[in-house]
């Protein structure tokens, strides 16, 4: 039967209908191991009771009242992210990732038209990126496939390898709004960008009085093992978007930013009618709970220990269709000797969803309060799909 849905996925025909924790059951009955987490959405498992509890206690008092008025749910959530972050004094909710991303950009170029410099538009970012698919965030991303079908991109972009230190000194100049950059990079390939680049991007940034803008929509959020990804560099940025799983599957995007480079973000400048709604500032506020429990981060780094080591064992057992592990904390990429799609498939017979994703790599993301039994059950099954695909 012919889908009615738009054809923009390529779906694998599947439909699950239930889950909890790292395990998902389809229409059909069968069960799986999740070590995709919906891209890094359900950090937190399915049907996380917390989560839940604040969601259904949320739905049953108030579910949308406009920014028009202040929203006190979303106010906490603001002032939580903010302390976490350790740089922020301000945050813009959205819906997505791209949203919040729309929301870094027209941040940044707004500060340089404050400061009398409105001809600072360009921002820079690096290969492999992926930043959303708007028509702005495509632009940013510079994949063909992206942007070929939509006309002349937007202006004010420009990309750079990624690790070129002198590229980014030559590229900044007095039209240069902003240096956008993923910490680890998820649809490029689970690249984890060297801290002394970031620290070199942060140098030139201060220098130059440009501003240094993190993508950690997917990275950030415990997904690395520490609430964002670029505390492992200890480099702190001006302006940052968070999604994903700060809703831990309900939708929500985050702009968090300095005052001063928010400055021109005043009223009327940007907006959006669902950000900030009180039941995705539940979920938020719910999530944070997760977070902030001193014991939660840590089990997660030990958890990533034991996860990459079982992926070493399963990529030196069968290099003929694994070159290797990358990543960081739970975020893991395998690399493939065959194509990655055919991983991904194998896998999904085996009943254990991985995700393809550039430079022919699978994402290997599962819930961050997955248990040790559940992580041993899939990568016996993530095994078998590779004896599968050895002996074909």
């Amino acid at each position: 039967m012919t889908s009615p849905v738009m054809p923009t996925y390529a779906r694998h025909d599947v439909a699950f209908v239930r889950g909890e924790g790292a395990r998902l059951w389809s229409e059909d009955g069968r069960e799986f191991i999740d070590f995709g987490a919906g891209v890094a959405v359900t950090s937190f498992g399915h049907a996380h009771p917390h989560l839940v509890e604040a969601l259904c206690t949320q739905a049953r008092k108030l579910w949308h009242v406009s920014n028009l008025y202040r929203i006190p749910e979303g106010e906490r959530l603001a002032r939580r992210l903010i302390a976490a972050s350790g740089f922020a004094e301000t945050v813009f909710f959205a819906n997505s990732g791209a949203e919040a991303l729309e929301a870094a950009i027209k941040t940044a170029r707004s500060y340089h038209f404050e400061n009398g410099q409105p001809e600072r538009q360009t921002i820079i970012t690096f290969q492999g990126c992926f930043h959303g698919r708007t028509l702005a965030t495509i632009a940013a991303g510079r994949r063909k496939a992206h942007t070929e079908a939509f006309g002349e991109a937007c202006p004010g972009f420009m990309q750079l390898a990624l690790h070129d230190y002198e590229a980014v000194a030559r590229a900044v100049n007095e039209k240069t709004a902003a240096i956008l950059i993923e910490p680890v990079q998820g649809e490029g390939g689970v690249r984890v960008v060297e801290a002394a680049f970031l620290e070199h991007v942060r140098s030139i940034c201060d220098e130059t009085g440009t501003l240094l803008i993190y993508d950690e929509v997917q990275c950030g959020m415990g997904r690395t093992g520490r609430m964002f990804a670029h505390e492992w560099a200890g480099v702190k940025p001006d302006i940052m978007a968070l999604a994903k799983a700060l809703g831990g599957g309900f939708p929500i995007g985050a702009c968090l930013a300095t005052a001063e480079a928010a400055k021109g973000m005043t009223a009327g400048r940007h907006g959006s009618t669902f950000g900030g709604n009180p039941l995705a500032m539940a979920v938020g506020n719910a999530v944070m709970d997760i977070l902030e429990n001193d014991t939660f981060l840590p089990e997660v780094r030990r958890k990533a220990e034991r996860l990459q080591a079982g992926l070493g064992r399963l990529a030196a057992a069968h290099g003929a269709v694994f070159k290797g592990v990358r990543g960081i904390g739970m975020m893991l990429g395998l690399a493939c000797a065959v194509p990655n799609t055919e991983v991904t498939k194998a896998a999904l017979d085996e009943g254990v969803l991985v995700i393809g994703a550039a430079d022919n790599v699978v994402r290997v993301m599962p819930p961050l309060v997955i248990t040790a039994e559940e992580m041993d059950e899939g990568l016996v099954r993530l095994e078998r799909a590779a004896m599968r695909l050895a002996a074909q």
